[in-house]
């Protein structure tokens, strides 16, 4: 079996500097390894038009991150792919959010000169914040405030459940069933598959 880059079993590794060349050896051992099998698993669950070098890298930095959180119950290759999924899901969602906002490339706005909206185009633009409110105030204050913290505003999970005094745990949860309803509610279709509250 062959000996897994990201266990800290070794006896021999006990001063810092050779722990951390160690960490660095896994890192980019688990890089040279799997980059390629995450390369073609963003390109599938992303689609066209996605950044895949922003998002490969992007899971490499959270399992760098999360590296302690590997007990080894799964293949690493499991662990990755787990790691990808969410990612690109999380990526996806403020997409269309933000697209859906009109907001998509608003942090352009400085570096390109902002051609003026047609009057046609502000009216849509106007509908579609209606609409998102609209939606977002239908929500249980539970879910609206941390989905609102979290995804618009962009607080990282932690400064958001320190703010409402939860667990960060509670803010995946309400941010993700607060997803799902307002997904449900902004469909082209029409379609609302969750009602309760």
């Amino acid at each position: 079996m062959a000996h897994n880059p990201l266990s800290d079993d070794d006896p021999a590794a006990t001063p810092a500097a050779c722990v951390e060349k160690r960490l660095l050896d896994s890192l980019d051992q688990l890089y040279e390894t799997y980059e390629p099998s995450v390369e073609r698993w963003v390109r599938r669950l992303a689609g066209p038009g996605a950044e895949v070098e922003d998002l490969v890298h992007d899971v490499f930095l959270v399992a760098l991150r999360r590296k302690n959180e590997f007990r080894g119950d799964a293949k690493i290759s499991t662990w990755l792919f787990r790691i990808t999924e969410l990612i690109v899901r999380k990526r996806r969602f403020r997409r269309r959010l933000h697209g859906f906002l009109g907001l998509a490339f608003r942090d352009n706005a400085t570096a390109l000169a902002p051609s003026s909206p047609t009057p046609l185009e502000e009216m849509e633009r106007r509908q579609q914040c209606a609409l998102l409110y609209a939606a977002l105030d239908r929500l249980p204050e539970k879910y609206r405030t941390p989905v609102i913290m979290f995804d618009i505003d962009g607080r990282p999970a932690q400064e958001v459940a320190s703010l409402l005094g939860i667990k960060p745990n509670a803010v995946w949860v309400r941010v993700h069933r607060a997803r799902a309803r307002l997904l449900d509610e902004l469909s082209p279709d029409g379609k609302k598959t969750s009602n309760e509250d």
